[in-house]
């Protein structure tokens, strides 16, 4: 299948939307396997490993066969009640324009929460299957209009002895339905499963090849919500001749290539959105090396063949193993050393441990340069730069400036200068100390462009928080609510899931701003 865009699957505008939101410009290919006959209404089962992009598989064709009735139409097992926050999560965003209701259930979370976000008739339930049939059995579950049923990591499900429990629920669920099953492995019993309760499924099967790339360090970084003040301690430390930063979107790198300039750094962004002449005005740009930072997706990265790119930055981690493969080959390339640097939150360690077993290999974890060791790089760099113009030998009439210099001060002193001056020049605000948000100790403080006037209430930020980005609601701090605009605190080891969640999401329906607080109660 020669498939090269989401647009020639035949997906609605609202779907196209959500997925250039999530950044996907191209179809993995289990996704473009699988969603032709998923919409199909088809049968389904597919041998993919996690990170081939399989949510978005099989997330696609439901939220693209969803009536606008309030019923549960679709049901998904996970062995996990983190892969089920996951699919939740994912499901969602496909689902944001659709306006999709999606709820996991899991056990561990309170049962009570779980019949009363049932009694408002979601579209789509991710749970487990023990708490899934829990509900079944408390009839807190209606599955009277379930068309889809998916079964995702079918084989760990297996392994954690799942496989009387799925057999109940897919007995009790309609006859007329389309089962999809999603595994790592495809071994007897879900073979046997498969045989017994889906109609002439189509089985589809993509392997991730290993592939080894040994003239590249790789290396990654756990980074929190500041992630570009450490990317800029990176680049700082670092000091790259030519660097390539991947983002996930094309808004991303839009938004990234300004940053990076507002803080001194010569960079430009590269995407598909831009002109013929602006994409060969930037590659000219850095292969002349009058920009030395070029951030790129991954469509816009993938025929790059530059010469002298000594780092591969990814800012987001890449969506699957073969884009990190691409991604990271655009260094070390003719026999040269590279640098292959990855920033990973806590949430997508899962999604780094999918690459190394793809690539065959584990990644070496470093810690962030401190600000310390930042400027103690920086002063090195300089100290070699004066070293090399010295070995050129080429001062001329900077001799005789010396010369004059020296006659009314000390060498020492004058030297010291001469070096503050080109220290002060060098990125003098490319490091910065993390922005206080006037929150409580492990918390950060959110503002939001919404407000009492907008008959914005507590409970809608807190709902709307951690249903967005599938935190538990007693994991978010305090709440201020003015006329015009609302603050919210989240634990810092959330806060960038809680930004990516929210940005351009909704409350009580309408799209929000928000950012963090800076400094105390004000913006």
């Amino acid at each position: 299948m020669s498939l090269k865009s989401f647009a020639e699957l035949g997906l609605s505008q609202k779907v196209l939307k959500a997925v250039e939101d999530l950044g996907f410009e191209q179809p993995t290919p289990i996704q473009m396997e699988a969603i032709p006959t998923a919409l199909d209404g088809q049968d389904l089962v597919g041998q993919a490993q996690t990170g081939t992009g399989k949510t978005a598989a099989f997330a696609i064709p439901i939220v693209e066969r969803l009536q606008p009735q309030a019923a549960i139409q679709a049901l998904v097992m996970t062995p996990t009640r983190e892969l089920a926050i996951q699919v939740a999560e994912e499901v969602s965003k496909i689902g944001k324009h659709a306006r999709i209701n999606v709820l996991p259930v899991y056990g561990g979370q309170s049962i009570d929460r779980q019949i009363k976000a049932l009694r408002r008739q979601p579209h789509v339930v991710i749970g487990t299957p023990g708490r899934l049939l829990d509900h079944i059995g408390r009839r807190t579950i209606r599955l009277d209009h379930v068309h889809t049923v998916v079964l995702d990591e079918a084989d760990e499900m297996l392994d954690m002895g799942f496989l009387e429990d799925i057999e109940r629920i897919l007995a009790v669920l309609p006859a007329e339905r389309q089962t999809m099953l999603f595994s790592a492995t495809i071994p007897d019993p879900i073979m046997r499963l498969s045989r017994r309760f889906m109609q002439q499924p189509k089985v589809v099967r993509v392997h991730v090849h290993e592939v080894t790339v040994p003239l590249i360090e790789q290396r990654y970084y756990e980074v929190n919500d500041r992630k570009l003040d450490a990317l800029c301690r990176l680049l700082d430390a670092e000091n790259p001749d030519l660097c390539l930063i991947f983002c996930r979107t094309k808004k991303g790198v839009d938004e990234l290539a300004r940053s990076l300039l507002d803080r001194g750094y010569q960079a430009q962004g590269l995407h598909g959105d831009l002109s013929q002449r602006e994409r060969e005005n930037a590659m000219y740009n850095f292969r002349q090396g009058n920009v030395d930072i070029l951030v790129a997706t991954d469509v816009a990265g993938r025929g790059l063949d530059i010469e002298g790119v000594s780092h591969v930055i990814n800012y987001d981690i890449p969506q699957d193993p073969d884009s990190y493969v691409h991604r990271i080959g655009r260094t070390g390339r003719a026999g040269r050393q590279g640098v292959a640097m990855t920033l990973v939150t806590r949430r997508e360690m899962m999604q780094l441990r999918t690459i190394e077993r793809a690539i065959g290999k584990r990644l070496r974890r470093y810690p962030l340069p401190s600000l310390a060791e930042v400027r103690q790089r920086r002063q090195q760099v300089i100290i070699n730069r004066i070293a090399a113009i010295i070995q050129e030998n080429n001062l001329g009439e900077y001799r005789n400036m010396a010369a004059d210099l020296l006659g009314q001060y000390e060498s020492t002193d004058l030297l010291a200068a001469v070096m503050k001056i080109a220290f002060d020049e060098h990125r003098a605000e490319s490091v910065q100390d993390p922005v206080d948000t006037g929150a409580e100790e492990g918390m950060v403080r959110f503002f939001i462009n919404i407000g009492r006037q907008d008959g914005v209430g507590p409970g809608d930020i807190l709902g709307a928080v951690a249903s967005g980005a599938g935190i538990s609601g007693r994991l978010i701090g305090r709440i201020n609510i003015y006329d015009r605009f609302s603050f919210v605190e989240v634990p810092a080891d959330y806060s960038d899931t809680v930004y990516e969640a929210m940005r351009g999401g909704t409350i009580k329906g309408k799209e929000i701003s928000m950012e963090y607080a800076r400094g105390g109660s004000g913006r």
